[in-house]
């Protein structure tokens, strides 16, 4: 049996501020084991969201990458 995690490739969000630091343009997102992660290039600052806590927030008229709420 295989533990190997599924990762893709991690793109970066033009004009996105890191909560933590307020960087500029130092966010990337990518989706990790059915969980997307958002996290800063620069302070480490990161977010987890799974398919549960964005299915509420989607539109299925629209095409979404990835939401992500500020805390």
């Amino acid at each position: 049996m295989s533990t190997a995690r599924v990762v893709t490739r991690k793109r970066f969000i033009a004009g996105g501020m890191c909560p933590g630091c307020n960087a500029m343009d130092t966010l990337a997102v990518w989706r990790e084991d059915q969980v997307d992660v958002v996290a800063c290039v620069k302070c480490g600052h990161h977010r987890l969201q799974n398919e549960k806590q964005l299915e509420k927030h989607l539109r299925p008229q629209e095409q979404v990458i990835g939401i992500f709420h500020p805390e």
